[in-house]
């Protein structure tokens, strides 16, 4: 067996996004704390020397986050008080908020904007930006952060968690080694914290292992394509919010978009696509660039350009998704979790509070020296127990509604929302997204369609990119 480079460290947090850092500066913050009032008493024993990392994957903090975003502040302020006197990155705090249901040429605007979108008191953020920043905050506390090493495997020792390997370096194209190898560090902990994000490779294997999601519905997910424009004064103001729903997507395809107006005449702007669509030839990057060729987003965009690009998956699978989040020396945390409020698009602050609540439980677990599962359970118990959790819960059947398609799910989903999550059921069933998938010929009547009938369009390089083009401005 090769060898390798072994690193001891108490708490591993896997991923460098807002759910690891929080956790991360929330157990420094607990163990200083703790440290003070034993050293004012002098009863108790002190956490001395704690050795806690942050693997991320990207070349440095922030490195592979999205810029635009809608954040509610609550969890952020309880967790850096000061954060706004702290020059935390805050775009602008949300000014109006705005809900469209768009044609394919026209637009009707609602008379008022559904109870779950309104963003009052939330800000508009660079996530990119505020995690960054966040990492800075959490550097300073003493944490160790290692960018540019991805993990690809968990370590056990029985059936607990015991750490991650990262990947090896130097292996060409054919798997072979080259010259300059080097394999992989493994990082043991005594505490495993898994943050990579929706759809996290190391939580899936994770999950697998110990059917953390038996009994659970399946996870459904929507990719978000998104692009942040410079535009020309006065289109938007920092801190407009607008929402809409309908073209480009037909009544069975579940998603939407956002416009967030943030400062320096810039606008993040996206669509969502539930990865539950039927049209094998549907393809979330076209559909975004169809929809900029709708005028009401075209007039908003026409005489800017493009400053950057990016797509991600978000969970919507709801609270009867989410897996046991914890296992004998491992926790799971944010997205990876599908801790995600898909009613309202959020997922920035449910990740933070997470982080927290799970610092919380591993503080605990430290102080007793009992890295078990049962021990752990507190994280889980108390976010459910959490304001977070209680969002969670009431948007419970809110992305089941949307399976019967567009119409009959904003009734479904408002009836959900004023009956406190329940439709007719405590839980309504779900569905695999890739069960939906039909057949070519299901679809068109013919298994040639034209590039018309697909909905193909030509890319003009001004307005509309091809995913080349967008790649380029991924960074």
């Amino acid at each position: 067996m090769e060898e390798r480079d072994i690193m001891e460290v108490d708490v591993l947090f896997v991923g460098g996004g807002v759910a690891c850092l929080s956790g991360a500066l929330h157990l420094m913050n607990l163990v200083k704390e703790h440290n003070k009032k034993v050293g004012a008493s002098g009863e108790g024993k002190k956490l001395d020397e704690l050795m806690v990392a942050i693997l991320e994957k990207g070349a440095y903090v922030g490195a592979h986050a999205i810029s635009g975003a809608v954040m509610d502040p609550g969890p952020l302020r309880e967790l850096i008080p000061d954060f706004l006197e702290k020059d935390a990155p805050i775009e602008a705090e949300v000014k109006k908020d705005e809900v469209y249901f768009l044609t394919e040429k026209g637009q009707f605007k609602f008379p008022m904007v559904p109870p779950p979108l309104n963003n009052h008191g939330n800000y508009v953020i660079s996530l990119a930006r505020l995690t960054e920043w966040l990492g800075q905050q959490v550097e300073e506390s003493g944490v160790d952060i290692f960018p540019g090493f991805a993990g690809t495997e968990i370590l056990y020792d029985g059936d607990r968690v015991i750490g991650v390997r990262t990947g090896d370096k130097g292996i060409g194209p054919d798997g072979n080694k080259k010259s300059n190898y080097e394999p992989g560090i493994d990082l043991h902990a005594k505490i495993t914290v898994f943050g990579e994000g929706s759809r996290g490779s190391l939580t899936k294997t994770l999950i697998r292992k110990f059917s953390l999601d038996q009994g659970r519905n399946p996870s459904n997910y929507v990719v978000g394509v998104k692009e942040v424009w410079e535009i020309p004064e006065g289109r938007i103001e920092p801190g407009d919010v607008i929402h809409t729903m309908g073209y480009p997507h037909n009544g069975k395809t579940y998603g939407g978009s956002f416009i967030y107006g943030m400062s320096d005449n810039r606008v993040s702007i996206g669509l969502m696509t539930g990865l539950d669509y039927e049209d094998p030839y549907l393809d979330p990057h076209r559909q975004f660039q169809k929809f900029k060729l709708h005028p009401f987003i075209s007039s908003l965009l026409e005489g800017g350009s493009i400053v950057q690009y990016g797509a991600n998956t978000a969970p919507v699978g709801g609270y009867f998704s989410i897996p046991q989040l914890v296992v004998d020396g491992g926790l799971i945390v944010g997205d990876s979790g599908n801790l995600f409020i898909s009613q309202k698009i959020k997922g920035v602050h449910v990740a933070m509070k997470s982080g927290m609540l799970a610092a919380e439980a591993i503080f605990h677990a430290l102080m007793s020296e009992d890295f078990s599962a049962s021990k752990l359970q507190s994280y889980q118990d108390s976010l459910f127990e959490s304001q977070v959790g209680k969002e969670l819960y009431r948007s419970r059947n809110f992305h089941q509604a949307f399976q019967g398609g567009l119409w009959s799910g904003m009734i479904k989903g408002g009836m959900q929302y004023f009956l406190g999550g329940k439709i007719l059921k405590e839980r309504l069933p779900s569905e695999p997204d890739h069960s939906s998938l039909k057949k070519v010929s299901e679809i068109y009547g013919t298994t040639q369609p034209s590039d018309e009938q697909k909905g193909i369009i030509k890319f003009d390089g001004k307005l509309t990119f091809d995913k080349e083009t967008d790649v380029y401005y991924s960074g």
